[in-house]
């Protein structure tokens, strides 16, 4: 039976592709290759939203020409928004002749008959599409085991974010209908997953297109109702989009978890003009002051962009200010690097390197400070914990998230996929540790 390998760069949106290519494979008779064998296939899905990335994927791409000496029949094909870029695909194959398929982001279900092409005519494929799809539905995914699962509800961005290649690679927004979404979580439910991630780069803009008068927080409802399912979560919402129906949504429907994501890049109004985000520093604050107002059990959690061009010192205090000011529950942060094809890429003011590392340290130092002490105050609360399996870092104990998605790890003979009450007996920056004091939620106070 011919083997492959599927390696991941990048996002969610990534991760649940590349489980649609695998399920493609497995349908067509492959099987996953084991650890140390060499594979007959090998796809990277690929990234290209950081220049790391990017790096990251052409300097495998290039050490995947070694697998062909040794095993001369391979496919090594490369796939997703690296490929879709303009230009790229026809690089690839010039510098990289090893490599024996191209595809893009809107035809990733078109791996199988790539492969029997170059299988039946040792000639490469390049399937690079402009035309934006919703791909087909009912797909077949292979899904890696364990209480969560991925699913996608629309794809493409509207945005354009002055820094950001998404839209040019992933599309314009296309929703997925609601019935068809329902359909997928409960087929889940009933192949044991208790808990649904909701994809998009911008779910709240959710239901824009589709012309039913749905928007996200409707669909949250839709999701709600299926039948067994313990939670759900969603990412990523954009802040000019999040509406106080989307706050009621969060706070009202039980399996909705308290935990929202809410991406803010800048503190300051004119790198966020110049970003094109759509908002202002003091709009943001009021969204998340409304959010708390009406959780207030509620973490937030954000995305900031450091050194983008123009942002000067008076810039960068006020993005310090604005941490602060909302004390997330953590804040993943980026040095800003240019994407070639987005206006960002040519705008004046570029801050040097030594000055963004600079900057960056600031900011991680500031919110590592607000998590210690946001979770040493969680010290003696009950939480509820879904039961995510044994921990990575000591395997006698398991490991599960709160609906806050603070990680804990806790002594439990019960299963993956239960509900546990826990109490916080103990706090760190990144995990908590507890006890369990009983099954299914705590009391309401």
């Amino acid at each position: 039976m011919a083997t492959y390998r599927i390696i991941t760069y990048g996002c969610q949106m990534n991760e649940r592709d590349s489980e649609t290519i695998a399920g493609i494979l497995a349908g067509r008779g492959y099987r996953k290759a084991a650890e140390g064998e060499d594979p007959d296939i090998v796809v990277l899905n690929t990234c290209c939203v950081r220049e790391g990335a990017e790096r990251k994927v052409l300097g495998k791409t290039q050490e995947l020409k070694a697998l062909k000496t040794t095993h001369p029949q391979a496919i090594i094909a490369v796939v997703g928004c690296l490929s879709q870029q303009p230009g790229v695909a026809a690089s690839i194959m010039k510098k990289m002749p090893h490599v024996d398929i191209v595809l893009g982001t809107h035809n990733i279900e078109r791996i199988g008959e790539a492969l029997e092409n170059v299988a039946a005519l040792r000639h490469p494929v390049i399937e690079v599409l402009d035309q934006e799809t919703v791909p087909p539905e009912g797909l077949p995914a292979v899904r890696a085991p364990g209480v969560r699962a991925w699913v996608t509800v629309m794809y493409g961005c509207d945005n354009f974010c002055s820094y950001c290649i998404v839209p040019y690679v992933r599309g314009r927004e296309r929703s997925r209908l609601p019935g068809e979404i329902k359909a997928e979580v409960q087929r889940l439910v009933d192949e044991g997953f208790k808990e649904v991630v909701l994809l998009g780069q911008n779910v709240n803009a959710y239901g824009k297109r589709l012309g039913t008068g749905q928007d996200f927080a409707d669909l949250l409802r839709e999701v709600d109702s299926v039948r067994g399912l313990s939670r759900v979560r969603f990412m990523t919402s954009h802040p000019k989009d999040f509406t106080q129906k989307m706050i009621c949504a969060v706070r009202d429907l039980p399996t909705v978890c308290e935990h929202i994501h809410l991406p803010v890049q800048s503190g300051s109004n004119s790198v966020l003009e110049r970003m094109n985000r759509g908002y202002t520093r003091e709009q943001y604050m009021d969204l998340a002051s409304r959010i708390r107002q009406a959780m207030p059990d509620c973490s937030l959690t954000t995305d900031i962009i450091v050194g983008f061009p123009g942002e000067d010192e008076r810039g960068f205090a006020e993005t310090k200010d604005l941490v602060r000011q909302i004390g997330f529950d953590a804040a993943f942060t980026f040095l800003y690097s240019p994407r070639k094809g987005t206006r960002a890429a040519s705008m004046p003011g570029e801050v040097p390197q030594e000055t963004k590392k600079a900057r960056i340290s600031q900011i991680i130092a500031i919110q590592n400070e607000i998590t210690q002490r946001k979770n040493r105050d969680l010290a003696g609360q009950v939480f509820e914990v879904l039961v995510e399996g044994p921990s990575e870092r000591d395997p006698s104990v398991k490991a599960g998230r709160t609906r806050q998605n603070k990680m804990v790890h806790f002594r439990t003979s019960a299963p993956a996929g239960s509900l546990v009450s826990v109490r916080v007996t103990a706090t760190g920056t990144w995990t908590l540790r507890g006890e369990v004091v009983g099954e299914g939620s705590p009391p309401t106070t």
